[in-house]
This record gives structure tokens, sequence and C-alpha cells, in this order.
């Protein structure tokens, strides 16, 4: 059937095209914000592209499915995909494409149960190293302080989302930077970037010889961070973040000349120290809605013989 093919090479071109068009825009940094939902809504395209090629697969081969998936279709709708033709292929790539969805579920409730344990591991660990007086609730606080000689600051998502921040850190941060650093994760809390980390993970982990997954797992872990640096710089200013990051990390090699794991951290200063201006408000609202327009071309192929077929 020609409209599945068409979805599935639909699917894979833009799985390989993506990540050289996307990464190749001058503004993501100026607009990380904007940068996120255009990834999430090239992504969602491949995946929907990858779902639509399944089910006209599986309608094409299977006469229960057809009859559930045209259902409500008028008269001639049915007729105008020619799923008639007897042939062994559809229900292969319908067999294949469930798999993928079903590994990428999988993916997902591994990634998301492995960050529970990690997130378990840490409140045992904080509760050992920060056990509760008389009186107090596990939760109740939102700010936690620890004893250590690294400085260091990390949110502690969950039910009670808490903010852990060590007495080293207490020494280095001044003014309001503490404040600042606070910001910064709850940021990340409230647009929920921790869902889009393991989305992507669970893409790039399922899925590694598809170049949009991985590349979509990395912008994330870059792109989230700089939306973060942005909702603090908003409230206490660029050099008030800056410095923090800077205090907090100094110690630990990523500002000298050998990579580290955090070889992003300078180039965040950096942009926080460059405060390049943002895109003009028209500028933002046209790559929002060009974007958004992105996850309808395969409708619109889905769609095309069937609003033939109604002239």
């Amino acid at each position: 059937m020609l409209v599945s093919l068409v979805l599935l090479s639909l699917g894979a071109l833009a799985a390989v095209l993506a990540p050289r068009l996307v990464s190749r825009a001058d503004w993501s940094e100026r607009e990380p914000i904007v940068a996120l939902w255009v990834w999430q809504c090239v992504v969602a395209s491949v995946l929907l592209s990858f779902a639509l090629s399944m089910t006209f697969s599986a309608a094409a081969a299977w006469q229960l499915v057809r009859g559930h998936v045209f259902a409500p279709a008028p008269h001639g709708v049915m007729e105008a995909y020619a799923l008639g033709a007897d042939e062994p292929w559809p229900a292969v790539l319908a067999v294949i494409l469930a798999l993928g969805g079903l590994w990428t579920l999988a993916m997902l409730a591994r990634e998301i149960k492995e960050a529970r344990d990690r997130r378990g591991k840490r409140r045992t660990e904080l509760q050992v190293r920060a056990p509760l007086l008389p009186g107090e609730t596990p939760g109740s606080e939102r700010l936690v302080v620890l004893e250590g000689e690294r400085p260091d600051a990390w949110w502690l998502p969950g039910t009670a989302p808490q903010l852990v921040i060590t007495t080293a850190a207490l020494r280095r941060l001044k003014g309001s930077q503490l404040d600042a650093v606070l910001a910064h994760e709850q940021g990340h809390a409230r647009a929920r970037h921790d869902w889009l980390l393991h989305c992507s993970a669970a893409l790039a982990n399922g899925f590694p010889q598809i170049p949009v997954f991985a590349a979509f797992r990395d912008e994330m872990h870059r792109l989230v961070e700089l939306a973060a640096d942005d909702v603090a710089s908003k409230r206490f200013g660029r050099l008030t973040i800056a410095l923090a990051l800077v205090e907090l990390n100094e110690d630990r090699g990523v500002f000298g000349p050998c990579p580290t794991p955090d070889a992003q951290l300078p180039q965040r200063v950096h942009r926080l120290l460059a405060a390049a201006p943002r895109l003009t408000a028209g500028r933002r609202l046209r790559l929002t809605a060009a974007a958004a327009l992105v996850p309808v071309v395969p409708l619109l192929v889905a769609f095309v013989p069937a609003l033939r077929a109604l002239g």
C-alpha cells in the first residue's frame, strides 16, 4: 500500500535529516525554550509517521483492523486506500513497527524505574546524612543543607521536591546567588524537564542507530540547562547565575584546558556573560508555529486519499 510506504519513508527521512537541519540553527542558544519545542515537534513527527504507517499496514493485512480503522469513514474512503491487495509485506511491516513501539514503551518504563530507584537511593542517603529532628515530617522542608566540603546543589524531584545544598556551597554563594540557584532548579521542576530527559533517553537507548533520537537526547540535556539558566537570569540577572555556576564548579576542573563530563558549563557561563539579544517576538512566534506544523505533515499524507475520495 502506497500510503504506508510513503509514511515510512517520510519518518525515515526526517529521522536522518532533521538532526542536521535543526543543529544548524544559530538561534537555539538564544531561545532554548523554542528549540526544545522544535525538537519535540520533530521527534513527534517521526513517531507519528511510523505509527500511521503501522496502522495502515495492519489495516491492509487484517480485515479486523481494517474494520476498526475505517468504521467511521464515509462510503468510498476505504476503497481509495487500495487495501485489498493480497501481499505479505503489509503484515510484516505492521509487526516490525508494532514491536518497535512496544520496545519504546519498555525502554521508557525501564528509564522511569531506574530514575525512581536513583531518586529513592538519594533520598535514603539524604535521610542518613540529614536525619529528621523530633517533630519533623519527611519532605516538609523545601531546602535541605548537608555538611560537605564540596560545593554542590541539586534538585531532588518527587511528591515532595527539595533543593539540597552543601555547606561548602553556602560558604561560596554570595548575595542572591543562592536564590538564583534555587530559581534554576525550580525552573527544571516547573517545566518537568525530567520527563523530557526520560523520554529522550528511552528513545536513544532503545534505538541507538537512529540519528534523530541520539541527537534528541544530547540536545535535551543541553537545552534544559540553558532554559533553566534563563529562568534564573530573568529574576536575578545573568551575572548572578553565571557567578553562581562558577562558584559551584570551579574546583572540579571544568574551566581548565582538559575536557570533563561537565564541559558544557564553560559554554553556559560564556553564554550568560555574552548576553546575546533574544529573537523578536514575531520570529519566536513564527518558529513556534512552523514547528507545530511539522507533525501535521504525516497527517496530511495519511488523509490525502480520503480527501481525494471525498472530492
